[in-house]
């Protein structure tokens, strides 16, 4: 079973979350956030992933810590319920079209957390959400999941459909890096023999 339940209580937040990467896409997901719950159901729909996530956060201050500590505790997620990695496919890309908008998402499962991030959002907030913390949010996200992630803008004008682009984008192209190589079903992809 490749799950994994994650808690994190912190004077900032504190968040519950559950993820199934062999799921069906079904989510429930309060993080306080509007905008960030809508983003995180089109991941986990995108992805086939089972995701819960409750979050209580200090959003009277503002999202930042709601929007970096939810991408910890997914990264975290990842991680655990990946384990030695053994037997998946590793890599996963994905060029997502959204009407004007044109995102490519590109993940390594390599142990080493790396983000390539080029989004050039042209509005400040979307509803009363920070579009500065896209990044911040992919950025904990790599860090706890020890992967490396590109996130990059072909072509894009609305704010909305850029983000949204991005989060399906990711969703999709997780989903190939973690599916199970059935010709390498019990191998670590990696020469070195772990990731």
């Amino acid at each position: 079973m490749r799950q994994a339940e994650i808690k994190r209580n912190t004077n900032e937040t504190k968040i519950e979350l559950t993820l199934d990467l062999d799921g069906v896409g079904k989510s429930k997901i309060a993080t306080g956030c509007g905008f960030l719950d809508h983003m995180l159901t089109l991941f986990a729909r995108h992805g086939r992933f089972d995701l819960d996530v409750s979050c209580k956060g200090d959003t009277w201050v503002d999202y930042h810590h709601t929007a970096e500590d939810v991408g910890i505790c997914l990264g975290k997620a990842f991680a655990e319920a990946l384990g030695e990695k053994r037997g998946i496919v590793r890599y996963g890309s994905m060029t997502l079209p959204m009407d004007e908008t044109l995102v490519v998402a590109a993940v390594d499962l390599s142990g080493r957390a790396y983000l390539g991030y080029a989004l050039d959002i042209p509005c400040e907030k979307v509803g009363d959400f920070d579009t500065e913390l896209v990044k911040e949010f992919f950025f904990a996200f790599v860090r706890a999941a020890e992967c490396t992630l590109h996130v990059r803008q072909l072509a894009g004008e609305n704010s909305h459909h850029i983000i949204e682009g991005a989060f399906k984008a990711f969703g999709r192209a997780m989903k190939q890096a973690v599916a199970i190589d059935k010709d390498f079903a019990d191998e670590i992809p990696s020469t070195k023999g772990a990731l």
